[in-house]
């Protein structure tokens, strides 16, 4: 017959502090979001002013009704879609440029012997160590003599050449992971480089390639320094630039309930794409930790 544990003051001191911890941080994180949804679904229109009259105990946003007045508005009174279009445009070519240049630049580092190799591997690590805003007076400059102020695809090419420090180490950091057997088979067999490259390595590295892909996808939408920038007209605009002129007290399209409807739909690339891709990421994620030589 099986005794029973004895009571224990400290376990169950310690079973409440953590199951109290994750109740905490289940408010913190899932707060902020049914705010925007409700909001976002409000009849109240305008201010946040306006919004918060209908919360209950001054917390929870409780509208008086439901409506998607707010996403109508977002296209008939804002240039929400051009913004759409745009930031998709951007997030696209980026996407496009770091898989394809981060991934072949992670090959030629991780896998080839050329002089220069280690000189080129410290200046990446070094430049990693800044951050890109520090360059914001020199990219203009260039941005302002080439004529590519307010080009989106200047700004795309931007954000490829700006993020290989950082990506293209945890693409080498993954590839040194693949076994160097597989390269001395593929000569063996009479491939190129380039052929190890698009066969070999390239279709081994998904769970990297899906991981990077992601968060070049993402970032373009989150940014709102660059484009503010060097992006100046309206049909310009990215989503973020243009969500905060509607969050903005100072502007004449300040509305509170159209800028939380119009984050929430910029979440559905993102959920689709995570629901698509998920199980890369947890293998991207602890990518890249080996350093290798």
């Amino acid at each position: 017959m099986k005794r029973k544990k004895a009571f224990s003051l400290s376990r169950t001191l310690a079973w409440l502090g953590v199951h109290l911890n994750l109740v905490i941080m289940a408010i913190i994180v899932v707060y902020p979001v049914m705010w925007m949804v409700l909001a976002a679904l409000s009849p109240t229109r305008g201010t946040p002013g306006a919004v918060m009259s209908d919360m209950w105990l001054g917390v929870i946003p409780i509208p008086s009704g439901l409506t998607l007045d707010n996403f109508r508005r977002l296209f008939t009174d804002h240039n929400y879609g051009l913004w759409y279009r745009n930031s998709l445009i951007i997030a696209v070519l980026n996407t496009v440029g770091t898989v394809l240049v981060h991934t072949f630049m992670g090959f030629v580092f991780a896998r080839l012997q050329f002089r220069g190799r280690k000189a080129g591997l410290l200046t990446i690590m070094v430049l990693n160590m800044f951050p890109s805003f520090l360059a914001m007076v020199a990219i203009y400059t260039i941005f302002l003599t080439f004529g590519w102020l307010n080009n989106i695809y200047a700004l795309a090419l931007l954000y490829i050449g700006g993020g290989i420090p950082g990506t293209m180490w945890l693409m080498r950091g993954y590839m040194l992971n693949i076994p160097k057997s597989l390269d001395e088979a593929a000569y063996i067999d009479g491939a190129t480089k380039m052929q190890l490259f698009t066969k070999v390595i390239f279709p081994l590295s998904k769970p990297i390639i899906a991981f990077v892909g992601f968060n070049a996808f993402m970032g373009p939408w989150m940014d709102y320094i660059f484009p503010r920038l060097l992006l100046r007209s309206g049909e310009n605009f990215t989503i973020a630039i243009g969500l905060m002129s509607l969050a903005d007290h100072n502007s004449a399209s300040w509305d509170i309930t159209a800028f939380t409807a119009g984050a929430l739909i910029i979440a559905v690339p993102f959920g689709i794409l995570f629901f698509v891709f998920q199980k890369y990421f947890a293998l991207g994620i602890a990518a890249g930790a080996n350093k290798g030589e």
